[in-house]
């Protein structure tokens, strides 16, 4: 039997999708499918028990998000209580009753924010987060590691980038709208970075490879369409998705790059103009994966309106 967390979640929701005739556990605070068992699990409740009898691994999907403009009095404390400890608690737990294997979905903010003027990200990477979500992550990976150890339970750590799919929300889906309603937008000059994505189809693809791969225990695996794009391409592959007009402007990069100096907004135009690129090989070579889909094809599936012109 699997286990699944954050099954309400844009990720969770997909990978039950995909476990589709698979036995599942659903822990969480809403039973909002029947087809599966269920016992209630609020994340931010430390002291509750579970009974993971049968359960031969846990998905945790489950998590405090990432907030861009986190007004939380302490928000490390907050991000650490939702992302570290509850996620260890649940580990001990599901180590006590004989889990074989957790499977924890983290984020790549656990290696930093960019790699703009570095090589791109690898799982061998020593952690070096830049905000409390990805510290909080960070030390929750470090912890289930060292629980694994004393335990024999089995490992798995996966780090996407920015995911994206039929249901997104936040920064990918406004970028979209704005498409969609012919808006000029000033990206056209920002086509020298490079930004890893993963499509939510990809993405479960490979959950679901390491819920059962044997090689897949106790490895942290990085994870993308393994197709970078720059800001200006994928405004480009929205707007041919989604049978609209490229309509971009050339607004120089410097442009940009001045206006986040003069509004102490630096990263905010890095995450824009800037490089975040992840080197997948490990993930590749270890589980013998590839994305099923490509990244058009990811877009095409994303926004449902195929194009029959060339890109």
């Amino acid at each position: 039997m699997i286990a699944l967390t954050g099954y309400t979640g844009f990720v969770g929701g997909h990978l039950l999708n995909k476990l589709e005739g698979s036995k599942c556990l659903l822990l969480g605070r809403n039973q909002n499918n029947h087809q599966h068992d269920f016992q209630y699990f609020d994340l931010s409740d430390l002291s509750q028990t579970l009974n993971l009898k049968g359960v031969s691994v846990l998905v945790h999907c489950a998590a405090r998000v990432h907030i861009m403009n986190d007004n939380s009095q302490n928000p490390l404390e907050e991000f650490r209580r939702s992302n570290t400890l509850a996620t260890l608690n649940l580990a001990k737990q599901a180590a006590a009753a004989g889990v074989k294997r957790f499977v924890f979905l983290s984020s790549i903010k656990v290696n930093g924010e960019s790699t703009t003027d570095r090589n791109p990200y690898k799982s061998s990477d020593n952690p070096a987060p830049k905000d409390a979500y990805g510290q909080s992550k960070a030390e929750a990976e470090c912890e289930l590691f060292e629980l694994g150890k004393s335990t024999g339970m089995e490992i798995v750590i996966i780090r996407p980038p920015l995911v994206y799919g039929k249901g997104v929300k936040a920064n990918f889906a406004s970028l979209l709208n704005l498409v969609n309603k012919g808006i000029p937008l000033p990206f056209r000059c920002i086509k020298n970075n490079r930004r890893s994505l993963v499509s939510v189809y990809n993405l479960v693809d490979l959950i679901t490879i390491c819920i059962k791969h044997p090689k897949a225990a106790n490895q942290v695996f990085l994870v993308s369409d393994d197709h970078d794009i720059s800001t200006s391409e994928m405004v480009k592959l929205m707007a041919w998705a989604s049978n609209n007009k490229n309509l971009m402007l050339p607004i120089p990069v410097s442009f940009f790059k001045f206006t986040g100096k003069l509004l102490n907004k630096n990263d905010i135009i890095d995450r824009l103009t800037g490089s975040l690129e992840l080197d997948i090989q490990h993930t590749k070579n270890t589980l013998a994966w590839t994305p099923p889909f490509s990244i058009k094809e990811s877009f095409v599936k994303t926004i449902k309106t195929p194009s029959t012109d060339k890109l």
